[in-house]
């Protein structure tokens, strides 16, 4: 059940993220190479364009490609989204993350699951060591109660050498 409700969580975060990504793949067509030979900031204003510095050229970003291919424009000289970051280090620092994320997910996954079995194991311990609690209070108890009614008898003198004998009235 709790390895199951585990698997349910990954599998809907997993699902959504992959929805997310199919859902930024279409975009609406433009033509970014009417911006080439201006600037870096003319060229970003529309989203789905791609500046390369070093041909001073802005085209479509290829979304057929998750990265664009070195002969539309080296990664080093891509810019995408803004002119002061490079396309690279874009990718790298968006990847780290989306790692670290997923990693992070795991983990809080694995713990909630461990934690849970761990718990269940620890309570039926507890559950026994209160039963054996009770059982032994009531051992004690019973020996007690014996006692009393042993002194009771003895103060009334109903005490005999044979239990099984019945007694006189005298």
């Amino acid at each position: 059940m709790i390895q199951t409700r585990c698997f349910l969580v990954s599998f809907l975060i997993f699902s959504v993220i992959f929805v997310l990504a199919l859902g930024q793949t279409s975009s609406p067509v433009t033509n970014c190479t009417v911006k080439s030979n201006t600037s870096c900031d003319e060229c970003l204003k529309i989203v789905s364009c791609l500046w390369c510095i070093s041909s001073q050229k802005c085209i479509d970003y290829p979304v057929r490609n998750i990265l664009p291919p070195h002969s539309v424009c080296p990664l080093s000289d891509a810019r995408w989204g803004m002119c002061w970051v490079n396309f690279q280090a874009l990718i790298i620092t968006i990847s780290v993350i989306a790692v670290v994320i997923i990693i992070a997910i795991l983990v809080c996954c694995y713990r909630c699951c461990k934690c849970e079995n761990i718990g269940s194991r620890g309570n039926d311990e507890h559950m026994e060591r209160q039963a054996n609690l009770r059982k032994l209070r009531h051992e004690e108890r019973k020996v007690e109660m014996k006692q009393r009614h042993d002194e009771i008898r003895l103060k009334y003198g109903l005490t005999k050498d044979n239990q099984y004998s019945r007694f006189e009235n005298s």
